[in-house]
């Protein structure tokens, strides 16, 4: 009998030796615990879902049970339409609304059974407490954050998803592609020897007869800081809003962005991303340099304006965009850079679709 006793603490013993093996501990960007027992099967994606493709791999999104359909399907319509072109099964998940709108159905997103919410920063920030339901419907919560688009928060927010879905490998070697690209591009900032520029960013979803807004400390604005431009917006915004005509006039940018997207129903946007056409981006750019004043401005007059995908910041691609940024700051140092060959590799290795589109583009004076 001693024998068996033995024998059954032993495999007791073992038994929970094993269980405690295989428990899955993350911490997130906000530096909050995460338990799971398994790789998540059934996921709440909050944003970031070319990312999560990228990382998890090959049928990533059968994974999925729940989306913040608004955030995809309304901010990014054009590569929403891409992806459910080839992935049908995207359009039936369920939507949980959109926390920055004031949608989200806590109700639905635990009548969905996920063993995993993957939320970025502004989200989980945006439910506050609410998030508290969910943890106590016993849906752990994972925060993620490439808005910040900083290199740490970057590389935790991949390694932390890939732990999360059991695809560790397939997230390294992403963290560890944005890392040699991130640091490449510095060392080539740090050797050039051209000067220093005064940079303007504006979101161009409202047409040129009303000032979009520009970014400062994250997104557009963290990557000019980055990579030493001198971004007009510090010092007047907080993180993301417009600023003044006259302002923009007196600070006498040397290059402008204007940030565009597949916004509908703003026939004066400027239409950058997935199906844009070339020649209407150029016209709808056009329009903002015929603002008044504008054709004043060092950056029109040295024919240094662009146009840049705003689908593109705050993803583990958006080092081509830190590309384009730095090739407009320092042509030189960057002549050899090519980032829409980068995109296209980046989504031939990592994601099931093609990039069909304009992601980034120098405006060409009409005529010429």
């Amino acid at each position: 009998m001693k024998i068996f006793a033995k024998i059954a603490v032993g495999v007791v013993a073992l038994f929970g030796a094993t269980q405690a093996q295989a428990e899955i501990q993350i911490t997130d960007v906000e530096g909050r615990q995460i338990t799971l027992e398994k790789p998540a099967e059934n996921v709440l994606l909050g944003f970031n879902f070319e990312d999560f493709m990228a990382i998890v791999g090959e049928n990533a999104m059968d994974r999925v049970v729940a989306i913040s359909r608004p955030v995809w399907k309304g901010w990014r319509p054009n590569q929403y339409a891409a992806y459910v072109q080839q992935i049908p099964e995207i359009d039936k998940l369920v939507d949980v609304g959109d926390t920055e709108g004031g949608t989200f159905s806590i109700e639905t997103a635990i009548a969905t059974h996920p063993d995993l919410a993957i939320l970025a920063a502004w989200q989980f920030r945006s439910l506050g407490k609410n998030v508290e339901q969910l943890e106590q419907a016993g849906i752990p919560v994972l925060v993620i954050d490439y808005n910040a688009q900083t290199l740490e928060r970057h590389l935790q927010s991949t390694r932390a998803i890939g732990k999360a879905m059991g695809a560790e490998d397939r997230a390294e070697k992403l963290a560890t592609l944005y890392q040699t690209y991130f640091e490449d591009t510095l060392k080539r900032v740090e050797a050039a020897t051209e000067p220093k520029k005064k940079v303007y960013v504006e979101l161009a979803k409202k047409g040129p007869s009303e000032v979009g807004n520009s970014y400062a400390n994250g997104m557009w604005g963290g990557l000019i800081d980055l990579l030493g431009g001198e971004n007009i917006a510090n010092g007047q915004i907080e993180a993301w809003g417009p600023l003044s005509p006259e302002y923009v006039l007196a600070s006498k940018p040397d290059v402008i962005f204007l940030a565009g997207s597949e916004w509908v129903n703003s026939p004066g946007a400027v239409p950058i991303g997935f199906g844009a056409d070339p020649q209407v981006v150029n016209e709808r750019m056009a329009a903002y340099l015929n603002r008044v004043g504008w054709s004043d401005l060092p950056a029109v007059k040295n024919g240094e304006v662009y146009g840049l995908y705003h689908g593109g910041a705050r993803t583990l691609s958006d080092f081509v965009y830190m590309l384009q940024i730095a090739k407009a700051l320092y042509p030189s140092e960057f002549s050899d850079v090519h980032p829409d060959k980068e995109l296209q590799k980046f989504y031939a290795d990592w994601l099931p679709i093609t990039p069909n589109g304009v992601f980034g583009m120098k405006y060409q004076p009409v005529g010429q």
